[in-house]
């Protein structure tokens, strides 16, 4: 993170507290086609093209709103580092939900599966991940404030979260490793078989900045992946963003469920 990172912090804050005053515990943030799951949820709407600093998402399947209800927060689609947006830019959304009360934060995405038991349609919960990027969104001065200097990443993605994650869902969802990479070209079939050989399951392009700047914030994780395709190789055709998209809204109601039950269950918690 830049020197100037917790100055960016403030100001989006601010731009968000002009227009509420809700201070959520829980948050999310939606993937590839998977914004309209924050229509089923009440609360101010402000476009992150009011606040200050946020990246407008580029990529289809991304809306970009934040919906700040009294106990829950979702913003409606990422940026990505393929987009040529910085690190710090990436992981502000992380930091301005920390920021206005959020501590328990799902993250969903849209995952091609390398695991050959994930089906498209299906939801997977992350287990761990594998930092692919060449990058650390903490790379930088540190705000000792904010977190430590070196945060410890053994359990990244909270297992009683998983736990109840299953629960609200009423089945035994799976679990896997997702794998971030760079993007945005689809991965190769040699490619996908060296992500296998190190042990991933699922392979996409966004979500393991946003954990790790989580993590070290030391808020509690979820990981969603909503399995959209087979990796390359490993189905028939060619790998094409519009089915992404198609395929996470048709997970739409599903993954709305497993949220609002999520958001009940911490509410009641709290």
């Amino acid at each position: 993170m830049q020197e100037q990172f917790a100055t960016q912090v403030a100001a989006a804050h601010d731009s968000v507290q002009r227009r509420t005053d809700a201070r959520p515990s829980f948050g999310v943030i939606l993937g590839s086609g998977l914004s309209e799951a924050a229509e089923a949820f009440e609360g101010d709407v402000v476009a992150y093209g009011d606040i200050k600093g946020l990246p407008e998402p580029r990529v289809a399947g991304h809306s970009g709103t934040l919906t700040v209800g009294k106990t829950t927060a979702i913003m409606a689609g990422r940026s990505h580092f393929y987009e040529g947006y910085s690190l710090d830019q990436l992981v502000l959304p992380v930091f301005l939900l920390h920021s206005i009360g959020v501590r328990t934060l799902v993250l969903t995405n849209a995952a091609g599966a390398i695991n050959p038991a994930y089906r498209p349609g299906s939801i997977v919960l992350i287990s761990d991940h594998l930092n692919l990027l060449g990058v650390n969104p903490l790379t930088g001065p540190n705000n000792d404030s904010l977190g430590p200097r070196f945060p410890d990443m053994t359990e990244v993605y909270d297992a009683g979260l998983r736990g109840l994650a299953r629960t609200v869902a009423g089945e035994d969802l799976a679990e896997g490793v997702y794998a971030a990479v760079p993007g945005p070209s689809y991965e190769t079939p040699a490619e996908v078989r060296m992500l296998k050989t190190l042990g991933a399951d699922l392979v996409g392009m966004s979500t393991v900045p946003e954990a790790i700047a989580a993590r070290y914030l030391g808020m509690k994780v979820l990981g969603l992946s909503s399995v959209t395709n087979a990796a390359a190789g490993l189905g028939e055709g060619t790998l094409d963003h519009a089915e992404v998209v198609e395929v996470g809204r048709s997970i739409r109601t599903r993954l709305i469920s497993l949220i609002e039950g999520l958001s009940a269950a911490h509410s009641h918690a709290d």
